[in-house]
């Protein structure tokens, strides 16, 4: 086997790389609740979550997750969910990406 086939069989396909979220909101304490919320009731265990108070007032919330084993129809549904949030000004969605 020649070491580019090698190469290639180890590369990660892009369904098996983990949809990211960023989720940025007023500093409330029921918005963690409800963003994690909409994982939980799917059974979905997010890969990674973080979560931290911002601002120079301290009235922003930073989360970000890392979610797999998503379609893209349910990761594009769950950022619209995010964005529908109480005290949520703004969800971003990516693909993580592995060297």
């Amino acid at each position: 086997m020649s070491s580019s086939l090698a190469y290639e069989s180890s590369a990660p396909s892009p369904e098996a790389l983990p949809h990211c979220y960023s989720v940025l909101a007023r500093a409330e304490a029921s918005v963690m609740p409800r963003v994690l919320e909409l994982f939980v009731k799917r059974g979905i265990l997010p890969r990674r979550c973080h979560g931290v108070v911002s601002g120079p007032g301290r009235d922003g919330l930073e989360i970000d997750l890392q979610v797999d084993g998503l379609d893209a129809g349910t990761a594009e549904h769950i950022q619209r969910c995010l964005a529908q949030i109480v005290h949520v000004e703004r969800v971003l969605m990516s693909r993580a990406h592995r060297a």
